[in-house]
This record gives C-alpha cells, sequence and structure tokens, in this order.
C-alpha cells in the first residue's frame, strides 16, 4: 500500500553522539538508537562501563564506539567531538546525559567543591558539546539536541541545590537554543525524566522507592532506564521536526500529582 504521509520515523544511519553513556538511561538510549538503527558515537569517563555498552551494541548487529571522555575538560570535548565527525561522516543528533549527583546541605565544608563538579557535568559540558558539535549538526538534514535534565528542574528537593540549580539551568538552556536556532531548523528539545531505577537511586532501599511511588507517583512505580530512552527517541524523529523548546516530563505522572 502507497504511504500517504511525507515524514519519516527513522533514525536509520543517523549518527547519535550520547554522552553518559556507560550506565543508565545514556546505556538505555544508546542500546534503543542503535536498535533503531542509528550509528552510535558513546561518551563516558567510565571506560571499562562503555567498553561493555559498545560490546553489547555491537555484538547485537548495531553500530558504535567509544569515547573515553572527562566532561569537565572542554579541550576532551572538543577533541571526541571532532573525532566522531571525522569517523563517521558527521553528527545528526546530540543528546546530553552525562549527570551526577552530590547531596550537600548549602552550609557543608564540601558545598563549594561539590557545586563546581555539578555544574561543570550538568549544564557547562551541555553547552561545551553543543558548541563542539553545532558545525556538524548544521549540515544534518534533521538536526536534533536533547538535554536530559529532570523533574528536579521542575521543582527542589531539600540538599540538592547545585543539582536543581542546574538542572532549571539546562530548562533554560533548552528554551533558548531552541530559539537562537529555530531559523536553522536545528531542533532542541528537554527530557525530565523523574524517579528512574538507574545507579543515582540504586542505592535508596526498595521498600522507600515502593513508598515514594505509591505517594507521588500516578502511576505508582519507578520507570526503566527504556522507558525514557523511548521520550527521548520521539523528539529526534526526521518526523519531529515542529517540535523545538519542548520541557517533557517522563516521570510517571509526578509532576502533575497533587494528592
Amino acid at each position: 500500500m502507497t504511504r500517504l504521509s511525507k515524514l519519516s520515523r527513522s533514525i536509520e544511519n543517523k549518527v547519535a553522539v550520547v554522552t553518559g553513556a556507560a550506565s543508565g538511561m545514556g546505556r538505555a538510549t544508546s542500546r534503543l538508537f542503535a536498535d533503531e538503527g542509528a550509528r552510535v558515537a558513546a561518551l563516558d569517563v567510565s571506560a571499562q562501563s562503555l567498553t561493555r555498552v559498545v560490546e553489547e551494541i555491537n555484538d547485537a548487529g548495531g553500530e558504535a564506539r567509544a569515547w573515553t571522555v572527562d566532561l569537565a575538560d572542554r579541550t576532551a570535548i572538543d577533541a571526541s567531538i571532532e573525532e566522531i565527525a571525522a569517523h563517521f561522516g558527521g553528527i545528526d543528533i546530540l543528546i546530553n546525559n552525562a549527570g551526577i549527583s552530590i547531596p550537600l546541605p548549602i552550609d557543608s565544608d564540601e558545598y563549594e567543591a561539590a557545586w563546581e563538579k555539578s555544574m561543570d557535568i550538568l549544564i557547562t559540558a551541555h553547552t561545551r558539546t553543543i558548541r563542539a558539535a553545532l558545525p556538524y549538526l548544521r549540515r544534518s538534514e534533521s538536526p536534533r539536541i536533547v538535554n536530559i535534565a529532570s523533574t528536579e528542574g521542575l521543582g527542589a528537593t531539600r540538599f540538592q541545590s547545585a543539582y536543581t540549580a542546574a538542572k532549571h539551568a539546562v530548562i533554560g538552556l533548552t528554551r533558548s537554543l531552541a530559539v537562537e536556532f529555530g531559523a536553522e531548523g536545528i531542533t532542541v528539545n528537554c527530557i525530565c525524566p523523574g524517579p528512574i531505577r538507574t545507579g543515582m537511586t540504586e542505592g535508596i532501599p526498595e521498600e522507600q522507592k515502593q513508598e515514594y511511588a505509591r505517594r507521588r507517583v500516578a502511576l505508582r512505580r519507578y520507570a526503566d532506564p527504556e522507558e525514557v530512552a523511548h521520550g527521548t527517541l520521539s523528539l529526534v524523529l526526521p518526523a519531529a521536526s515542529f517540535i523545538t523548546g519542548v520541557t517533557l516530563p517522563v516521570d510517571g505522572g509526578l509532576t502533575i500529582r497533587n494528592a
């Protein structure tokens, strides 16, 4: 049957850069994109875990390559993006996913260092990867940027002021760049994950997770990382060409639940 629709929902052969790809949502996103036919450049500071993710993808018939990068290092970011573009012949999709969480009260002696590290990884690295990738995104037929924020960017939790401030900044960056790049057809969107089973939450006892989900989450559970990855995938499709500046909560209804 002849297709009536004109826009593609395939990312086959697109080159996707995913930061924080060694675990959690970054791992799930890398694997999902590879399953959908993208060629994946996986970035992370954890070389051993990153190698395992890339091996998983390639063993399953996908295409991925690892770049071990400290995202606090601007020179390393610039070099890796240049290498990725040379290796794959360009860049179509950038997923700024890498994250850390250092919960501390603001009067802690360690707070200043925690603040600086949080800002380096959670927001400054986003701007640096975007700046480095921009010349290549401008050559793509369907350039896409997705920044991973958090529901902390829509609210707040005590002792998480550095993390929360950075995630609010990610949303602001996303909106501003969506306007800045709009005339060029580069879409910039943001995902705000809620309670997800990742390395950041694995230290929370299971009974506490369940209690929190019953009390706060409309779907009454934590999500798996792949569920977030599918939300990200929806924003990078060629067909998502008129979606930009969006902040999409993938939170099981956490942000809309009053009681």
